[in-house]
């Protein structure tokens, strides 16, 4: 499957593969490359909260928790978004072999070798929300949750805010690259999603103008020493 096209679009959208790495080798044809890289279970949750909250300079776990679900689920679906629109297709981004770098940010976080796609012709709004949001994105969100007490609804609001977020990108990226149908595809692709009951009632995206998106929670951003709010936050209307 080729993905090279997504690299353009932003660090978010880009995914490393086997032709575009060259500082590890696999110990086997499944094995873990090293260098850093973990399978996406919990001793790499673990390893990015930590790494998210030096960061941030906080001791806030819940807070750390919370930033390291919204950077992951943000690479998910960038990803399988910008596949699906500038590709037809949708990456396999369930299996084992997709690698996650806790100390690393976008785009050299993601290692998917041979990457291939999802049922080649079929529907992608189906394929995302199968792959992406009920399988890799449910399962995380239970082991965020297991290694530091955060809200449930908070972390779904995240992988809202996420999503919109791609979807601004792209969207504004293939405006300015001359692909009105692309744009008003990622546009129709999202919106279908937020239909999803996993994201259902998180926030209100609206279109008119330019993709927009105001949610229903808060990320805790706010807490972050000279944090601020971000722009979609639930508290700017309160």
């Amino acid at each position: 499957m080729h993905l090279g096209d997504l690299t353009a679009v932003g660090p978010f959208f880009a995914l490393r593969t086997d032709a575009l790495r060259t500082d590890a080798v696999p110990a086997g044809p499944d094995g873990p490359p090293g260098d850093g890289y973990l399978p996406l279970a919990e001793a790499a949750v673990r390893a990015r909260v930590a790494t998210v909250a030096e960061r941030l300079g906080t001791a806030d776990r819940r807070v750390a928790a919370s930033i390291a679900f919204q950077g992951i689920a943000g690479r998910l679906l960038s990803i399988a978004l910008g596949s699906a629109v500038l590709t037809g297709g949708v990456p396999d981004l369930t299996g084992p072999t997709l690698w996650w770098h806790p100390a690393r940010s976008a785009p050299d976080d993601l290692w998917l070798p041979r990457p291939a796609a999802l049922s080649p012709g079929t529907e992608v709004v189906p394929l995302i929300a199968t792959s992406v949001l009920h399988d890799r994105l449910a399962a995380l969100h239970h082991l965020t949750r297991a290694v530091v007490p955060v809200s449930g609804r908070l972390l779904w609001g995240n992988a809202a805010s996420s999503l919109a977020g791609s979807l601004r990108v792209l969207h504004t990226w293939c405006l300015e690259q001359g692909r009105p149908e692309d744009a008003a595809r990622a546009v129709t692709v999202t919106r279908a999603l937020f239909e999803d009951p996993l994201l259902r009632g998180t926030g209100t995206l609206t279109t008119r103008g330019g993709p927009s998106f105001r949610r229903r929670s808060c990320c805790l951003y706010y807490r972050v020493p000279s944090g601020g709010m971000c722009g979609d936050c639930v508290l700017r209307t309160r």
